[in-house]
């Protein structure tokens, strides 16, 4: 029987990737009391690496929101893993994180990682609403234009 957020996921026509293994030594999520700390997830897609390029010169500011959906994606399928694939087990977003690889005097960061929040709200609703910061980045890994990282609650 699908959860609360699964139905959501369901009716928002979303499905989630699977989560991605790391690509460095590092582990893909952390769990410390009540909270998962999600490492920062690039715009991955079927495995491979999507949305490459510096914002305001390669990729639009509406293209970099695009690519950060697509990081928050991969965070909530990260935060799945972490549940042992229950969502229902996730009381709140607690914060977002993100590095947006754009031109000297880029300033539309905020608008771009709107791309992530906006997912969150969408699948958990008021419990999606979180802190966060949007900073800019001279490069990325792999020369991705977005990178995010979360941090959920358990209940």
């Amino acid at each position: 029987m699908a959860g609360t957020i699964d139905t959501r996921l369901a009716e928002l026509g979303i499905e989630l990737p699977e989560a991605a293994a790391p690509a460095a030594n590092y582990i893909p999520y952390v769990i410390t009391g009540n909270l998962i700390m999600v490492s920062g997830q690039i715009p991955m897609v079927g495995g491979k690496i999507e949305g490459v390029g510096k914002v305001g010169q390669d990729v639009s500011t509406e293209d970099a929101a695009g690519i950060a959906r697509i990081c928050a994606l991969n965070l909530i399928a990260q935060a799945r893993a972490a549940c042992g694939g229950d969502l229902d087990k996730i009381a709140r977003v607690v914060k977002l994180g993100g590095f947006v690889n754009c031109v000297d005097g880029y300033t539309e960061q905020p608008e771009v990682v709107n791309g992530a929040s906006n997912l969150m709200v969408e699948v958990f609703g008021d419990a999606g609403r979180h802190s966060r910061f949007a900073v800019g980045a001279n490069a990325l890994p792999r020369g991705v234009a977005v990178e995010v990282e979360g941090i959920f609650e358990l209940k």
